[in-house]
């Protein structure tokens, strides 16, 4: 079944307790062996094929790149504050975002992403925030963005969950 997904190998950890998705990528170290990795969090789902992107990442040769989706509610998402084609700052779950995207739950980060994580303190929510270790990349000029073409949702919640069945549902 991996070879169907053009992966040759499948490994994973478990993370204890709830420490933030920052914490549970540390985990993870040992597993990405100085390479670079993409992140994919569990509860995500996309319409289209996630391929080209990760050419793009591939391509600019260090760094980190996210992506993006414009949401009707991004107050329940890390949120970029745009200026032109960069992301200057992202705010995890504004009252008042400053723009209508979401920073969706697939990542792809050079080496580097590990030290940030290890820089990192516990947030006011104590875990450690994958929007801090976006942030650090902003900070260096390291941190690309593409908009998602199709649909994206994550399931997190349970109407988040009833609307992802019902786009898989319709899809093709």
């Amino acid at each position: 079944m991996l070879a169907l997904y053009g992966l040759k190998d499948m490994y994973y950890t478990y993370q204890e307790g709830e420490g933030g998705i920052a914490d549970a990528l540390k985990l993870c170290e040992n597993f990405a062996d100085n390479e670079p990795i993409v992140v994919v969090l569990g509860d995500n789902l996309v319409q289209d094929d996630i391929t080209p992107y990760i050419q793009r990442f591939r391509e600019q040769g260090s760094g980190a790149r996210i992506l993006l989706k414009e949401v009707a509610d991004a107050q329940r998402f890390g949120v970029p504050e745009l200026d032109g084609d960069r992301i200057v700052r992202i705010e995890e779950k504004p009252k008042e975002p400053k723009s209508s995207f979401a920073v969706t739950g697939i990542y792809m980060y050079d080496h580097r992403v590990f030290d940030f994580i290890r820089e990192l303190k516990p947030s006011a929510r104590g875990e450690l925030e994958i929007t801090d270790v976006n942030n650090a990349y902003i900070r260096e000029n390291a941190l690309f963005y593409d908009v998602l073409d199709g649909w994206w949702t994550d399931a997190g919640t349970f109407e988040s969950l009833y609307h992802a069945t019902q786009l898989v549902a319709t899809s093709r």
